[in-house]
Formats: structure tokens, sequence, C-alpha cells
């Protein structure tokens, strides 16, 4: 059902299956919480399918399970099939945008605004900005819909991503001073740029 409900296909459904039973007589991970294991083995799957949901994603479907758990619990299994494999497991890079148009769509954007944030969040890939994809991801959604007639709020962004409200404004902060290169000029003009609220 948390397949279903995390809009996946039944190849990531098949994976963690096969993870799990790969890990599932593992005897340190006896006694912890079942949930958080089985949670775990979705997030790897998910990972290794090139379809990335975040832990909190993942947390939303996982049965009361904590990020915390599920955290510890990847952290175990990924060095178990690593030992097993006998060498460092890929689980493909995650971008900006392989978050980014589920976010919009879970904010009801408009085709318009969720196409320049696909575009700002290409160019932000240019810059060296050192923050987590999904913080990106929010506060290129905030930079966008603050250009846009339809202004999104800090904590209904921080609702739909998971990522918390302090943590979007200092990846805005970051973003900021980039705005000009990241937002299409097709979206907005120079002139609106300077509307934005300053960080």
């Amino acid at each position: 059902i948390g397949c279903f409900r995390l809009g996946l296909v039944a190849t990531i459904k098949d994976r963690a299956n096969e993870i799990y039973k790969k890990v599932e007589d593992q005897k340190p991970l006896r006694g912890r919480n079942q949930d958080a294991i089985l949670a775990a083995c979705l997030y790897i799957a998910c990972r290794q399918e090139d379809k990335p949901r975040t832990v909190k994603e993942i947390c939303s479907v996982a049965n009361g399970a904590t990020k915390k758990e599920i955290g510890r619990a990847k952290e175990y299994i990924v060095k178990q099939l690593e030992v097993e494999m006998g060498q460092s497991m890929e689980m493909g890079t995650i971008h900006a945008g392989d978050f980014l148009r589920r976010f919009c769509s879970h904010l009801g954007m408009s085709n318009q605004t969720v196409k320049a944030a696909q575009e700002a969040v290409q160019k932000s890939e240019e810059l060296d900005i050192r923050r987590s994809p999904i913080s990106i991801a929010a506060a290129v959604i905030y930079i966008i819909t603050q250009l846009s007639d339809d202004k999104k709020l800090l904590k209904d962004i921080s609702l739909a991503t998971g990522v918390a409200e302090g943590t979007i404004r200092n990846s805005y902060k970051d973003l900021h001073p980039h705005a000009s290169k990241l937002v299409p000029s097709w979206y907005a003009k120079e002139e609106d740029l300077k509307n934005l609220c300053s960080p």
C-alpha cells in the first residue's frame, strides 16, 4: 500500500522486497522496528530505481516508524548489502529536479510556474550551493511563486516539501544573489526580481 500511496511502480516494490529478503534474517536487525526496516528497504529501492523519495515521504507510509529509525535501518542495510556484494553500493545521485514536479503538484502550481521552477532548478545545478537538493527545490519554489500572482506561504511550501521553514529561508539566502541567473527571463523581468523580499 505504501508504494501505491507514493505513486511508485511495481519494479520498485519488487526491488524493496528483494532487499528485505537479503537482510531479514540478519541478527542485528532482530528486535528493531520492522516498519522502519521495510521503509528503509523502500527508500533504498526508490534511490536505486532513480525515483527518489524523501525520508519524510517514506515516513508518511511507514506505520509510525520515525525518520531516525528509518535512517538508522537504512545505514545498517546499506552496510550489509555492501559486505555481501564486496563493493560500495550505487544509490544514484539525487537532484533537486527529482523532487520538484511532485512538490509543485502538492502545491497546485500552474503549468507556467512549474516550467519556470524546473528551469530555475536546472540552472541551480551550475552554482556551487552546498544545500541538499530537497532544500534547493523548496527554495526555488519559494522564489518562483513570490514572482507569481499565486504566492505561496513559507509554511505551505514547508508542508508540501517536508523541509523546515528555517532551512528553506537559509537556502533562499544562498540562492537570492543568483536570482537573475536562475529565474527565466520569459517568466520575470529584472525589475520584478528587485521586488523579491530580501533574505
